[in-house]
This record gives structure tokens, C-alpha cells and sequence, in this order.
């Protein structure tokens, strides 16, 4: 297609639209995000929200008490776990309880489905945390949750044009860049189509510079890069190792391209490297 000839923001546009009879955070998710992301908000707000969703409560207890986030003695109470995870680590609960019910029931091609990508995502999120946490960053939530998000563009394609998207992981399959398919197969790629949908579901900014430009971070100004260099990273090491649907990344390289300001160094890669795969593992046991 001929990008100069195409609307590609309304394409983008119209697919959201398409399937946000399908697609749709629930209204708890919504209000917890909306809670965190106003620096007027506390515990006791998102207590208050929280607890109108009783399964929702019974996921963050099963995981604050689990070895994934590592604190000590038994919680009990929502509350305590509130306090005990941060507003920011609740927040990336709900979004995984809601996203993880979308990515179901979908074949992208014969070797991967909706739950393959649901499962690279996580383990995208996973490996940003443990990348910001080794590189002394204070953004290990927000890192995790941009993780987890990335991809959700694919999420828009995989049911706006399902057979197109199962032409492109084909064609990637056999080699070339995934996101120049897309924008040749039906004018956006999965980066525009996640800007777009993270936009109306109101995430952070961050997050929606995250899904614009993970492929791509040295688009970004420098002081706009680092969560997306950080989500390039992740992304190319996940791919590398083969978790879950790879294709997007497949042939990335953290070679000749400019993650500045990400102070991340090879020594740092293979520490991490160690013990990332039963982290994600653990990760993925929690949250599919």
C-alpha cells in the first residue's frame, strides 16, 4: 500500500472501533488506572475500587503472597497487600487479569496463538523489570507494565483483520521485517494500532510512547526514549530465546542502534540472564 495515498490514523482509528465491542478493559480496570494515575489518589481510594471486584481480590492475595514479588510473611488482607505492592504493582495486576482474558480462543497462524503472544508479553514484562531493577532504575512497575502492553496493537489486527494478520506472521516467518509486512498488508502496523487503542483506553503517555515505538525507540527524543529502549531490549531478548510468538522481533539486534539514555551493559544482560527464565515462568503461572 501506498502510505502517501492512505489515511493510516483513521485506519487505526476505525480498526479500535471495530472491536471495542470485543475488546474492552472492564470498568474496575479502567477506575484502578485512573486512580494511579492521579497523584491525588491513595491506598484507601484503590482499596475502595478494588474491592468491588471480589476475583479481583482474590488474584492480587494468590500473587502478593506468592515468590513473584518476593516479600516476606503471609498477607492476608487486601489492604495490606495494597500497601504492601504499591498502587503502581496493583495497577499491573488488573491489566494483566483483564488482558489476559483477550488474548484467548485465537489461532495467528499454525504455530502460534492469541495465548503464544499473551505469553511473550509477559515475558517481555518480566525481563524490562528485571532490566530497570539491575540498571538501578526506580521505574520497575511502570517498566513491567510496558512490557506487558507492547503488543497489544496485535490484539487489534487479530480481530479487525484476522486472516491479513495470519498473511503477515507467514510472510515473517520467511524472513523480513514484521512491521514493514503489516504496513504493506493493510497500511498501519501494530505499533499505530497499539498508540491508538492504549490512547483510548487512557493508559499513561509513557505506555502509549511504549506501544508507538518499541521497534523503533531512536525515533523518540532522548528524554522520551527510555521505557521504550528499555521494551526494545526486553522484546529482542525474549525473541532471541524464542518465548512465546517471536515473530516482531525475531530479527532485532541490540547492535547498531541507540538505546540512549538506557544504561544498560552486556555484564548486565547475562546477571539477569541467570535466573530470567524461571522468573518468567513463575510470571507466566500467575498471569495466563
Amino acid at each position: 500500500m501506498d502510505g502517501a495515498l492512505v489515511d493510516t490514523a483513521a485506519i487505526a482509528a476505525d480498526a479500535v472501533k471495530k472491536i471495542s465491542s470485543i475488546a474492552t478493559l472492564p470498568e474496575v480496570t479502567t477506575r484502578i488506572i485512573a486512580a494511579v494515575e492521579d497523584p491525588r489518589s491513595s491506598a484507601a481510594q484503590l482499596h475502595r475500587i478494588v474491592s468491588h471486584d471480589p476475583a479481583l481480590v482474590t488474584r492480587i492475595l494468590k500473587i502478593v503472597n506468592s515468590a513473584f514479588y518476593g516479600l516476606p510473611g503471609q498477607i492476608a488482607s487486601i489492604d495490606r497487600a495494597i500497601v504492601m505492592l504499591g498502587l503502581n504493582a496493583v495497577k499491573n495486576i488488573a491489566v494483566a487479569a483483564s488482558l489476559g482474558e483477550l488474548f484467548r480462543g485465537v489461532k495467528l497462524t499454525d504455530e502460534f496463538t492469541a495465548r503464544d503472544l499473551w505469553s511473550h508479553c509477559i515475558a517481555v514484562a518480566v525481563c524490562c523489570r528485571e532490566l530497570a531493577r539491575e540498571a538501578g532504575l526506580t521505574i520497575a512497575d511502570e517498566a513491567f507494565l510496558a512490557g506487558m502492553i507492547h503488543d497489544i496493537g496485535l490484539l487489534v489486527a487479530m480481530h479487525a483483520w484476522p486472516q491479513k494478520l495470519r498473511e503477515v506472521c507467514q510472510q515473517a516467518a520467511a524472513g523480513g521485517d514484521f512491521c514493514q509486512i503489516e504496513r504493506d498488508t493493510y497500511a498501519v502496523d501494530h505499533q499505530q494500532l497499539g498508540h491508538e487503542l492504549t490512547e483510548s483506553w487512557k493508559f499513561p503517555r509513557s505506555c502509549q510512547l511504549v506501544t508507538a515505538h518499541h521497534h523503533k525507540p531512536e525515533a523518540l527524543p532522548p528524554d522520551q526514549r527510555l521505557l521504550s529502549a528499555l521494551v526494545y531490549t526486553a522484546d529482542t531478548l525474549c525473541a532471541q530465546r524464542g518465548i512465546g510468538f517471536n515473530l516482531t522481533a525475531l530479527h532485532q539486534s541490540l547492535s547498531g542502534i541507540d538505546l540512549a539514555p538506557l544504561p544498560i551493559t552486556p555484564a548486565m544482560i547475562d546477571r539477569i540472564s541467570l535466573t530470567l527464565n524461571d522468573k518468567i515462568a513463575d510470571a507466566n503461572a500467575l498471569l495466563t
